[in-house]
C-alpha cells in the first residue's frame, strides 16, 4: 500500500504542532497590499497584517495559489510514490480548490484525491485531523477519501464577529447595515452552510452575549456531536478563548478540545477579535 500525504492550504488554520503531528504540507494563499505581496503564514503574521491595515486604512486583497504551485507540490510527492489527499478552503470561497483541480488534470494522475471541504478555517482543518487519524490507523486512501466526503456536510462552523468594520470594508456588508449594526452594538454569528457564509443569530451589547448564544446552540445538540475533536479558532481573542474553553468544558466532554489561531487570509475577512467553535456531527 502506498504512503499517503495530506496537503492543504494556509486557511485550514491548524497550529504548527498539529501540522507537524499529521505531516501536512501547507500551500499558502497570497495577501496583497497594493503591489506588495505576502505569503499567508510565511512572511506575514496576523498582528503585522492588522498594523498595515490600520496604517493604510485599507484591507488587503487575498488570492489563491496558481495551478502551477499545486502542480509542483503534487508532483513532488507523486515522484516519492505517495497517494495525495488535498482539502482546503471550500470551492465557493476561493479559487484554491479549482487551482488544485487544474493541477491534478495537468498531472493526469489517479493518485491525487481532492476533497472539497465546502468550508473555511479549521472547518477544513477538522477534516484533515480526521484523515490524519485514519492514516495513522492504516486505512486505505479510498476509504479515507470516502469518509472525508461523508463528513463534509456534518462539519459545523460558526464565528462571532466582534467588529463589523472588516465585513464592511471587504464589501460583504453595506454601509447602512454596518451603521445600524454598530449603532445597536450587534455582534453577528456567522455560520457556514452549503459552502457559503450566512448570518445566524445576532448578539447585542458585549461580545460575550453572542458567545453565550453560540456556545448554547452547540450545547443544545451535544448528544449529536462527534466528541473526538472540537476547535476554538480565533483572531487575537485570547481572553474570549479562555472563556469559551471554560464554558465548553463545564458542559460537554470533548476528547480533544483544540485552540488554533486564524491566519492572515481568514483574519482579513472577519477582523480582530473574531472567534469561533467548530465541530463535526455524528
Amino acid at each position: 500500500m502506498k504512503k499517503i500525504k495530506l496537503i492543504s492550504d494556509s486557511t485550514c488554520d491548524l497550529s504548527q504542532e498539529l501540522i507537524k503531528k499529521y505531516n501536512i504540507e501547507i500551500v499558502p494563499l497570497y495577501v496583497n497590499f497594493g503591489k506588495k505581496s505576502y505569503l499567508d503564514g510565511k512572511n506575514l503574521t496576523v498582528p503585522e497584517m492588522y498594523d498595515i491595515v490600520k496604517k493604510n486604512n485599507q484591507l488587503p486583497k487575498t488570492a489563491a495559489p496558481a495551478p502551477g504551485i499545486f502542480h509542483d507540490v503534487f508532483k513532488k510527492y507523486l515522484d516519492l510514490d505517495y497517494e495525495i489527499i488535498y482539502t482546503g478552503i471550500g470551492s465557493k470561497f476561493s479559487a484554491s480548490f479549482n487551482s488544485a483541480k487544474i493541477a491534478k488534470e495537468m498531472l493526469n494522475s489517479s493518485n491525487i484525491h481532492l476533497v472539497d471541504s465546502l468550508n473555511l478555517s479549521s472547518g477544513s482543518g477538522l477534516l484533515l485531523l480526521k484523515a490524519g487519524e485514519m492514516i495513522k490507523a492504516g486505512k486505505p486512501v479510498k476509504e479515507i477519501v470516502e469518509k472525508m466526503n461523508e463528513l463534509v456536510p456534518k462539519v459545523r462552523s460558526q464565528f462571532v464577529i466582534k467588529t463589523l468594520d472588516y465585513l464592511y470594508k471587504g464589501g460583504r456588508l453595506n454601509a447602512i447595515s454596518a451603521f445600524f449594526g454598530s449603532f445597536f452594538r450587534i455582534k453577528p454569528i456567522i455560520k457556514v452552510k452549503d459552502g457559503l457564509m450566512g448570518v445566524g443569530k445576532k448578539g447585542r451589547g458585549k461580545v460575550k452575549n453572542a458567545i453565550n448564544i453560540m456556545v448554547n446552540d452547540m450545547v443544545n445538540e451535544k448528544d449529536k456531536i462527534d466528541k473526538e475533536f472540537m476547535m476554538i479558532t480565533h483572531s487575537m481573542a485570547d481572553d474570549e478563548t479562555n472563556y469559551i474553553r471554560e464554558k465548553i468544558e463545564s458542559e460537554v466532554k470533548i476528547d480533544n478540545l483544540l485552540e488554533t489561531s486564524a491566519g492572515c487570509v481568514i483574519s482579513s475577512h472577519c477582523g480582530k477579535g473574531t472567534i469561533g467553535i467548530l465541530y463535526i456531527m455524528k
